[in-house]
């Protein structure tokens, strides 16, 4: 198991070093960007502000983008949210289905190590993947609060990253179950329930009938304008996203546990 997971990591040092720091380093010039651009964005934050459904969609009408607790909640959180979600489905979606796609079953079932094994060490490999991903761009922004010599909600920061990761894990975890079913190369439907799940957060909060159903997405609870505003955490959302979590690793564990795996 612990060869498994092993190879695992290594083979996504690629794509975790390509995704992390095109991230990370991406909100890093962003926030350096934001003393020569503080003049322009005071004269913007009003009318930002005043831009009805959008607004409300982006935090805009909750936090100012003149201070820096806004610009990196409504910015750089915007950026941090798709590209984090983006990848935990990159990680997640091909995981276990890659073994039959590639041919490679072959050789891993003949291993002496059971389905179970095999899947906990995948879906472990998974979750280290987004604890990286994490901790590498929280480096760049930090790096970034040190060049601009300027100070963020540190509390609020920390927490924002805190919920990301469990966001990703989430959407990950999502994938990870369709990966136990699929056969092939599913990646381009593991992209699609990550952008599905980031577009239906932002209609929630533009639609006011629809605000009640914001528990049920994954992003519900990691928007960083609310996290920023210190506004109360929906309990129900953190609540539904652990379920789901739990849900779908029970669903992956099953499905691969229990389905005829071609060589």
């Amino acid at each position: 198991m612990i060869s498994i997971y092993k190879l695992e990591i290594k083979n996504s040092l690629k794509t975790l070093a390509i995704w992390s720091l095109a991230v990370g380093i991406m909100g890093f010039f962003c926030i350096v960007l934001y003393a020569s651009m503080k003049g322009d964005i005071e004269n913007m934050a009003v009318s930002f502000a005043q831009m009805g459904a959008f607004s409300e969609a982006m935090g805009l009408n909750k936090l100012s983008i003149a201070t820096l607790n806004g610009y990196f909640a409504t910015e750089i959180g915007t950026i941090h949210g798709l590209g984090s979600g983006l990848f935990a489905a990159i990680a997640a979606t091909c995981v276990l289905s890659k073994e039959e796609d590639g041919h490679t079953g072959e050789f891993l079932f003949a291993l002496p190590v059971s389905r179970g094994k095999i899947v906990a060490a995948k879906l472990l490999s998974v979750i280290s993947n987004i604890v990286i991903f994490n901790v590498i761009c929280s480096a760049c922004y930090l790096g970034g609060f040190a060049v601009l010599g300027e100070e963020i909600a540190m509390r609020e920061f920390f927490i924002f990253m805190g919920m990301q990761m469990l966001m990703n894990v989430e959407i990950a975890l999502i994938c990870f179950a369709i990966s136990a079913f699929c056969k092939k190369n599913a990646l381009g439907v593991g992209l699609g329930v990550a952008l599905i799940c980031y577009i239906y957060d932002i209609i929630c909060r533009a639609v006011p009938m629809m605000k009640d159903q914001l528990v049920w997405g994954p992003y519900s609870f990691a928007n960083a304008a609310e996290i920023f505003t210190k506004a109360d955490f929906s309990t129900i959302a953190i609540v539904t996203g652990v379920v789901m979590i739990a849900l779908c690793i029970g669903v992956a564990f099953w499905r691969y546990l229990s389905r005829d795996l071609a060589s």
